[in-house]
């Protein structure tokens, strides 16, 4: 009879530990999880606030390019009108010449735009053909052999 008690006493103290190992693992387990969840928060935070600082900066770039473009229209506005007044009230040539070729030169400014860089040479050879900086009248070096 006392050892049908001690089966008993052995399944119910291996349900405990059972039991017990369970939520100790489900603890641990959970605890992962709800530390993921917040770095997932924190990082959602971090992108709105990312996408805000792009949006603030985006409109100061635009707000500063209008403010730009403004002040350079004023400032051939200004020109124009002094130009306009030295043609009615100045009476020396210099300065009526002066202020006539400045606007003409931004006319000229606004109106040609540079030329974008070449990553080539004009012409048939380069600076990487195998005659570069070579002169025209000096003996040529004997002939090399092919190269794979």
């Amino acid at each position: 009879m006392y050892e049908s008690n001690i089966d008993w006493i052995l399944a119910i103290v291996s349900g405990l530990a059972g039991i017990g190992i369970g939520a100790l693992g489900y603890h641990l387990l959970n605890a992962n999880v709800a530390r993921n969840q917040k770095v997932r928060q924190r990082l959602a935070e971090t992108e709105l606030e990312l996408s805000q600082v792009k949006d603030s900066l985006n409109d100061h770039f635009a707000r500063a390019a209008d403010l730009v473009s403004s002040i350079q229209r004023q400032s051939q506005e200004l020109e124009q009108q002094l130009a306009q007044g030295a043609e009615q009230l100045c009476d020396d040539l210099q300065i009526r010449r002066r202020f006539a070729s400045s606007s003409h030169e931004d006319a000229e400014s606004t109106t040609e735009s540079p030329t974008m860089p070449r990553d080539y040479a004009d012409g048939d050879h380069g600076t990487l053909a195998e005659d570069f900086g070579l002169r025209r009248g000096e003996e040529e070096p004997a002939a090399q052999p092919p190269r794979y």
